[in-house]
């Protein structure tokens, strides 16, 4: 069903947790395009990365694909960057570009008010995406 999966993520717990997903979905010789985007801010600040440690995660994310293809998984790394309120539709276009069959994120699992209030791009991604979007959420704490 799925024969290019995007897998986007960010370098983060959040979105390692798609990696068994993603891993399941790009058996059998799929195609699977991992996408990190580097956001930058603008303005004052512009050009200079959101997240201080930007080269330690693309190193991290570098090492999963390695993984990947050692495994026998077709895997490429896709690097972008882009404004800090851009993310998802950065996701999307490259998701569009490569002719992505899903998309595959991973969640902070923020309340309803506050993905609208710090922007999801999950959530963003619904609803601009070429393609379904499996969003998989966080782990649930004890008494949650």
């Amino acid at each position: 069903m799925f024969e290019t999966i995007l897998w986007a993520t960010d370098g983060s717990e959040n979105g390692d947790r798609a990696l068994p997903y993603v891993s399941d979905l790009a058996e059998d010789g799929r195609e699977l395009v991992v996408l990190h985007c580097k956001e930058t801010f603008v303005g004052r600040a512009g050009g200079y990365p959101l997240r201080a440690h930007e080269d330690e995660l693309e190193a991290k994310i570098r090492k999963q694909v390695d993984e990947a293809q050692a495994k026998g998984i077709k895997a490429t790394l896709r690097l972008v960057t882009g404004p800090v309120p851009g993310t998802a539709h950065m996701i999307a276009d490259v998701a569009q570009e490569v002719g992505a069959d899903v998309i595959v994120v991973g969640t902070r699992g923020h309340a309803p008010i506050s993905g609208l209030l710090l922007g999801s791009v999950a959530q963003r991604l619904l609803h601009i995406a070429p393609c379904p979007v499996l969003a998989v959420p966080p782990e649930k704490q004890d008494g949650a």
